[in-house]
């Protein structure tokens, strides 16, 4: 595969899944998720898909320290609804990570390890997202806002070359490379751009 090398180098979030260890996935149930995970599984590498990763890798970290995050131990809320904005698309890389699914999930095996009922959108909370850890019932919200990490200037010009279909071989291979320079700068400080409050 041809990919931008960042992806291998963001840190990982290790967690534990007793399902797939009772079901000889991975051995003892311990697996890690990279960037490149969400990046394969999202279709794309940007800012969004990025910012779901950053804010689970350190809402994660704020709940279980340098334990393995134990995947079904956590529920996650949004303030966003579903249809709103890209709320759907940093669902989507947070439950791949945590396991928490709306009601679409698995429904678990012989009464445990079920996922579903775990993620909820429109919540009545006061940010963005909110993770809680169920076998201790801590909670943390989670902000995000890239904003400080900029674009580089060039990359609206060419944005607009690309959409319009005029932009040539050289002009469409640098927009690539630009917009994931910034997606590699969100990544690599994701305390820059994240905020986390213990609720």
């Amino acid at each position: 595969m041809n990919y931008p090398k960042f992806y291998d180098e963001v840190e990982t979030i290790k967690v534990r899944d007793e399902l797939s260890n009772i079901l000889g996935a991975f051995g003892g149930g311990e697996y890690e998720f990279s960037y490149m995970d969400v990046v394969k599984s999202a279709g794309h590498s940007c800012p969004t898909v990025a910012g779901a990763y950053v804010i689970a890798l350190e809402g994660l970290k704020a709940l279980y320290g340098d334990e393995r995050v134990v995947r079904g131990d956590v529920k996650v809320e949004f303030h966003e609804a579903l249809e709103d904005g890209v709320a759907g698309v940093i669902g989507n890389v947070v439950s791949q990570i945590t396991g928490a699914t709306s009601k679409s999930g698995f429904k678990g095996l012989n009464g445990k390890f079920a996922r579903h009922s775990l993620m909820f959108f429109d919540a009545d909370i006061n940010s963005p997202a909110r993770f809680t850890r169920l076998s201790t019932n801590k909670s943390v919200d989670v902000f995000y806002n890239p904003s400080s990490i900029m674009p580089n200037p060039a990359m609206q010009p060419l944005m607009q070359k690309v959409m319009q279909g005029v932009a040539s071989a050289e002009e469409f291979k640098e927009f690539g490379k630009l917009w994931q320079d910034r997606v590699e700068r969100i990544c690599k400080d994701p305390k820059a751009v994240v905020q986390v409050k213990e609720v």
